[in-house]
């Protein structure tokens, strides 16, 4: 049984039917349960009648899951086995060239055909609709004219008078009006024997012309409003929309059914629930009032029928409200009757059009061949370069870098061929860069552990001191400096300095200036240099103007004129609470107290190493329990986004705000935000901050 199932699966792994993906072994495993249950289903419908229908939703929930899983791999089986020759990609890409776009233009013609049919029918609909208001209103101006000028001869309006200035026409059969005036507000009407009156509602206060909604039941009104008349009056002509009317608009254009009337409410307070604004067609039920004409018999087997729906603008009657789609009207034609209306002016030119139309569509058809063909041509020339390359990357992969493509052509492909062979002759280049690159990239490793070791990595903290510090490079090292030296008598040194440049020289600089001022400020300012400054000072405590001097006459006479430093040295005296300090060019610190105030320690002179013999000025500022010193370099208040830059005025907010959390705390916050700030631009500068707060 064993060898059977293992030759099975040998002959089905040959024809590439053997399940491969977990969603056809998924597939299978769903079938197999479905199975299985249908069968169990099938067996316990007579014995056990409730037990087959509890199955009944699980087979049908595995079936819809197994036939979804099935047609996923099936999908991807049948991807895999069309599109992994390149013919049968050349066959889809033919399908996409010439099928599919010959497909979308049909469908778009036909689509755009049928609504332009559709726009043309509801236009010839409207626009008689429109016609016949027109002729109502200028009928009705007549009678009201003609009523003015009796009234003003001293007759009485009344409705003998009103059925005598009305039209004995057979389109007045259906037609009603009415007549008010301002010494018989009370309405005379004339109009077909049976036709209930109606009011006149207050918006009507002038000349008015639209289809309008009365009880339910759609009308034609038109009214003209004399005013100026010695004799106010107002005349309302009324015409129902009803089988009849939509009768004439039909006519030979096709079906014509409207929606929209509506029975009349039972009781007035139904009719006054209606009347409150809505959407057309949600706030009742309606249903079709009625269909007007037959559906002309087609010309031809193209000639199709033209459904397309008529939204009619209905004003109500009893409040004047505007609906724009309160009635619907829908028409049904075909395209030979729209096509003879459009065209009926023409006469016999309307051949002339067809002959056009054909012409454009014979155009169309010769594009799409001469598309066909350039796909093929090209096709063919993407096929013939996918095969040179494949054959160049065989000896590639050989390492037989002296195999050249042969260039036939001039166009795109030529050049990436002429691309595939020079990129022969730069592999063996690439390949000794990359290897000095990695060299340098380990150097620079090694730069950035040996930098990381000159940052105070453990601070011993003052009984009425705390500090903290923070350095983000830019690149892989820093030109940032800032140092913690605790001294003698219960004092600490507090250093923070900024290169000028960045990279490797920046950080050899920074290392010196850390060497130079650990080694001056633990041992004292002593040495064999000659200086007069130095025998001076001999055997005394470092003081921060003292270093300041030192180092910038060695910095000077050590490295090249264009390299400096700003280097800011204070030192704290934990029995005082006193800050003495002196800056050679750096940001000024800021002291924020307890209080919220904040000061900004100016004290100062120029840059260091850029110019000798100079004397720093020194100052000497009293803490108190509280006050936070803040410590920055040029890249934490200098990055700028659209809205400018981080500035020192936000930094100052951000510690003030958060002045009594932990200095690790506020330097996370400072540190986020400026990285916020920055966004997705590279970081344009080292990020370097030291905080210090008295206790």
């Amino acid at each position: 049984m064993r060898l059977i199932s293992l030759e099975l699966e040998s002959k089905l792994r040959e024809k590439e039917l053997w399940p491969q993906s977990w969603i056809a072994w998924t597939a299978l495993y769903v079938l197999a349960l479905d199975l299985l249950l249908f069968v169990v289903q099938w067996l316990t419908r007579r014995a056990r009648p409730a037990t087959s229908a509890s199955l009944e939703s699980w087979v049908i929930f595995l079936s819809l899951l197994a036939i979804v899983l099935l047609a996923i791999a099936g999908f991807r089986w049948l991807r895999s086995q069309l599109l992994w020759r390149l013919r049968n990609r050349l066959i889809v890409t033919y399908v996409f060239i010439g099928v599919i776009p010959v497909f979308l233009l049909v469908m778009i013609s036909l689509i755009t055909l049928y609504l332009l049919a559709g726009q043309f029918a509801s236009f010839v609909v409207t626009s008689d609709i429109t016609t016949h208001l027109r002729s109502m209103e200028a009928a009705n101006r007549a009678i009201a004219h003609h009523l003015a000028t009796q009234i003003s001869d001293g007759a009485k309006l009344d409705a003998e008078i009103l059925g005598r200035a009305r039209s004995r026409g057979p389109e007045w059969t259906h037609r009603q009006v009415c007549a008010w005036s301002r010494s018989q507000p009370q309405p005379y009407c004339s109009g077909p024997e049976g036709a209930a009156g109606f009011d006149a509602p207050p918006f009507i206060t002038g000349d008015f012309r639209e289809i309008v909604r009365d009880h339910g039941i759609l009308y034609l009104r038109t009214a003209t409003v004399l005013s100026a008349e010695p004799e106010w009056l107002r005349v309302i002509l009324s015409e129902p929309l009803d089988k009849n009317f939509v009768e004439k608009i039909a006519g030979d254009l096709g079906r014509i059914a409207v929606y929209g009337t509506e029975s009349p409410p039972a009781n007035p307070a139904a009719e006054q629930s209606d009347s409150k604004p809505s959407s057309a067609f949600d706030d009742r039920k309606r249903e079709q009032t009625f269909t007007s004409g037959t559906i002309p018999p087609a010309v031809n087997a193209l000639d199709h029928e033209i459904t397309f729906p008529i939204p009619l603008p209905v004003v109500d009657w009893a409040t004047g409200e505007r609906r724009r789609a309160g009635a619907l009207a829908q028409v049904e034609t075909r395209l030979s009757v729209l096509y003879a209306r459009l065209f009926a002016a023409l006469g016999d030119y309307a051949k002339g059009v067809e002959y056009i139309l054909l012409s454009i569509a014979i155009v169309f058809a010769l594009i799409e061949l001469l598309a066909l063909y350039v796909g093929t041509k090209l096709t063919r020339s993407i096929t013939s370069a996918v095969g040179q390359l494949y054959e160049a990357t065989k000896h590639i992969n050989r390492a037989d870098f002296s195999h050249r493509i042969t260039v036939q052509s001039s166009d795109q492909l030529a050049t990436l061929a002429n691309s595939f062979n020079s990129m022969t002759t730069s592999i063996e280049k690439l390949v000794l860069e990359q290897k000095e690159k990695q060299r340098l990239e380990g150097e620079l490793a090694i730069a950035q552990e040996v930098q990381a070791q000159l940052y105070p990595r453990s601070i011993t903290q003052l009984e009425t001191l705390e500090v903290n510090g923070f350095c983000r490079p830019a690149r892989t090292v820093s030109g940032d400096y800032y140092d913690f030296l605790a001294l003698s008598s219960g004092k600490m040194m507090l250093a923070v300095g900024d290169v000028s440049g960045k990279g490797i020289s920046a950080a050899l600089l920074m290392a010196t200036i850390h060497s130079a001022v650990r080694a001056y400020s633990i041992e004292g300012i002593a040495g064999d240099s000659g200086l007069m400054l130095a025998s001076e000072l001999r055997g005394t405590e470092a003081s921060p103007a003292a270093l300041l001097t030192l180092l910038n006459h060695q910095l000077y006479e050590s490295t090249p004129l264009e390299k400096y430093a700003t280097l800011f040295l204070g030192v704290y005296d934990g029995a005082t609470r006193r800050f003495t300090y002196a800056n050679g060019g750096h940001l000024p610190p800021i002291v924020i107290s307890e209080d919220g105030s904040s000061q900004l320690l100016s004290c100062g002179g120029t840059v260091v190493g850029l110019f000798d013999n100079l004397s720093f000025p020194e100052a000497t500022v009293q803490l108190r329990p509280g006050d936070v010193l803040v410590a920055y370099s040029d890249g934490v208040t200098e990055p700028e986004n659209d809205y400018g830059e981080f500035g020192e005025e936000r930094l100052i907010q951000l510690v003030r705000a958060n002045r009594h959390l932990p200095l690790e705390r506020i330097t996370e916050i400072v540190t986020a935000a400026v990285a916020d700030w920055i966004g997705d631009n590279e970081q344009p500068d080292d990020v370097t901050l030291v905080l210090a707060r008295a206790r």
